[in-house]
C-alpha cells in the first residue's frame, strides 16, 4: 500500500536512502584516504583546507598537530564512520575533483531517479540533507549514472550549514532557511534518530529500508517505512490550493 502526503517539498537523506552505503564505504572512503596526504601537504594553505585542519586541531585539542597526525585523526575518523564536519569537507574536496576527473560516478537505487523527475515535475522542491559535504552532494548528482541530476535540487545541506543531523534543531534551521512551514516538508532517511529529530521539529518523515543497507534490521521505530521510493505518493500542496 503506497504511503500518500501533500506537501511543499521533499528533504533527501543519501547513504541507506538515494543510495547504496557499500558504493560509498567500499569506493569513495579508499579513494579519499589514499589522498589525504596529498592534499593537507600540498594544499595547506587553501582556505577550505586550512579551515578544515584547524578544526581538526580544535576537535583533537591538538593545536600543533601536523600533517601526519591529522592524517592519522581522518583515517581513524573514517575507519569510525565519524561524521565530523572537517573529515566530511576534505572528503568533498577530494571527491569532487575526483569526479570532475571522471574517476568516479555516483550510485542511485533504480527507483530513486525516476522518482525525483516526477516530483520535480509536479512541483515538488527537492532538498539534500545528508552528513557529506555540500561539496560532495555536489558532484555525487552532478556526476550520476544518468547525467546532471543538480537542476532537480533546490538547495542542498549539510552538518556544517544545517547542524547534527540527529538533532531537532537542524531540521528547524533548513525549515527556515527554505521558508517552508515544517508541516509541509517530508524527510525521507534510513536512521531512525534522523526521522526521529526531523518529526521533532514538526516535519513529517518516512523510513526507507533497504535490504542490506546497516539500518535495515534496526527498522525505523514508529516511523512509517517504504522499501524503495515507488511506494511514496507525494503530490505539492501548492497544486491544491
Amino acid at each position: 500500500m503506497s504511503l500518500r502526503y501533500t506537501v511543499d517539498a521533499v528533504v533527501l537523506d543519501i547513504e541507506g536512502t538515494t543510495s547504496a552505503t557499500g558504493f560509498v564505504v567500499d569506493v569513495l572512503y579508499p579513494y579519499s584516504r589514499s589522498r589525504f596526504a596529498d592534499l593537507l601537504t600540498e594544499r595547506a594553505d587553501d582556505p577550505a583546507v586550512s579551515r578544515a585542519i584547524a578544526q581538526v586541531r580544535e576537535l583533537t585539542g591538538a593545536p600543533d598537530a601536523d600533517a601526519v597526525q591529522i592524517e592519522k585523526t581522518l583515517n581513524s575518523w573514517l575507519d569510525e564512520d565519524r561524521k565530523a564536519t572537517p573529515l566530511k569537507t576534505l572528503q568533498g574536496i577530494i571527491w569532487s575533483e575526483g569526479f570532475a576527473r571522471g574517476d568516479l560516478v555516483s550510485h542511485f537505487y533504480d527507483d530513486v531517479v525516476p522518482a525525483l523527475r516526477t516530483w520535480h515535475a509536479a512541483g515538488l522542491r527537492l532538498y539534500i540533507y545528508s552528513s557529506g559535504s555540500v561539496a560532495a552532494q555536489r558532484a555525487w548528482f552532478t556526476s550520476s549514472p544518468e547525467g546532471d541530476l543538480l537542476p532537480l535540487v533546490s538547495g542542498l545541506y549539510d552538518t556544517e550549514n544545517a547542524g547534527p543531523k540527529q538533532e531537532p534543531e537542524s531540521y528547524r534551521r533548513i525549515a527556515a532557511a527554505t521558508g517552508i512551514e515544517p508541516s509541509r516538508l517530508l524527510f525521507l532517511s534510513d536512521r531512525p534518530g534522523e526521522l526521529d529529530a526531523a518529526v521533532a521539529a514538526g516535519w513529517h518523515a518516512v523510513g526507507v529500508r533497504r535490504p542490506g543497507e546497516p539500518y535495515f534490521e534496526q527498522g525505523v521505530g514508529d516511523h512509517a517505512q517504504a522499501r524503495a521510493f515507488d511506494e511514496i505518493s507525494i503530490t505539492s500542496s501548492r497544486s491544491t490550493t
